[in-house]
């Protein structure tokens, strides 16, 4: 066990986390900017990410179905959990909102896609797309009405999550899989080109992201919302895994899809609605480091 341990750590874990240091290291003595590496990524390589992996995938619909459904109940029942735990807490309403946020936002893309793709090999890489583009549209959704509660509105701002190219890839991408279309040879060597990136390119962009956090608040919010979020997630991904009927491939990637640590863009959301920023923002980072403990042992159990 402690040898598959090592294994998990050294071939699936170190790769990511590295260049994840990379980016915090070389992201302020470059000069590297986060706005820039993330929107590039944001606009065009995710788009291209997306249409790679899903135009040629064959997942059959029922199958696509379930893991969606899936994906929403775990979200759901992490963002109930977050929400319960901080009501008993005796937790301000803003908490209680921060709470639910950092509970079902996590970093599926950055550490999501890498994790599974070394830990379950390419064949997975689907799968975890599939899970990706369900979960951040969720989280989203559920993240800003949670910001939103203590204030009020922010429907137009949910309604913006349909708009994000990532979503619009998507459309093309399905019509491609349906009728098995596909695109001329050089457009799809550029897409394939672009997807190719993705990956790297936002590990360091992460990397660069968490060097420009500079407000930490630590407490015991902060540990107890980190434990929801790597721990909690993906104990419910193993249970609610049973009543849906997913297996293999499509069962693991969506257990560690819920493991994944609190992503950055939680911050975002949490400064963009004055929403204890400093606290999403220290748990951010807790679970990102944590996290290398806790997707270890949730890797080689699962």
């Amino acid at each position: 066990m402690l040898i598959e341990l090592a294994l998990i750590f050294i071939n699936v874990i170190t790769p990511v986390f590295a260049l994840v240091v990379i980016g915090y290291v070389a992201g302020p003595r470059l000069g590297l900017e986060s706005r820039t590496l993330t929107r590039y990524s944001y606009y065009i390589l995710v788009p291209a990410l997306v249409f790679n992996v899903i135009a040629p995938a064959r997942v059959e619909a029922a199958l696509a179905a379930r893991m969606i459904a899936y994906t929403l109940v775990v979200h759901l029942a992490l963002a109930i959990t977050g929400w319960v735990v901080a009501k008993a807490l005796g937790r301000s309403e803003k908490m209680v909102a921060a709470y639910v946020l950092i509970s079902v936002f996590g970093n599926v893309g950055n550490f999501g896609l890498p994790l599974i793709e070394f830990r379950l090999g390419a064949e997975a890489f689907t799968a975890a797309t599939v899970y990706f583009l369900a979960i951040i549209t969720i989280a989203f959704i559920i993240g800003v009405v949670a910001a939103n509660l203590p204030t009020g509105g922010g429907l137009k701002a949910v309604l913006a999550v349909f708009k994000t190219p990532a979503l619009i890839a998507l459309v093309p991408a399905l019509i491609a899989n349906l009728f098995d279309l596909r695109a001329p040879l050089f457009l799809e060597r550029i897409i394939s080109l672009l997807a190719a990136a993705t990956v790297p390119t936002m590990l360091v962009a992460l990397g660069v992201q968490l060097s420009g956090l500079k407000t930490f608040q630590f407490s015991r919010d902060v540990i107890i919302t980190s434990a929801i979020r790597l721990l909690g997630g993906p104990a419910l991904a193993i249970v609610l895994a049973i009543p849906f009927g997913l297996t293999g491939l499509e069962r693991g990637a969506g257990i560690f899809q819920a493991a994944m640590p609190a992503a950055v863009l939680t911050s975002i959301i949490a400064m963009e609605y004055n929403l204890i920023p400093e606290f999403v923002t220290t748990t951010v980072l807790f679970s990102t480091l944590a996290s290398v403990v806790t997707l270890t042992l949730v890797m080689a159990l699962v």
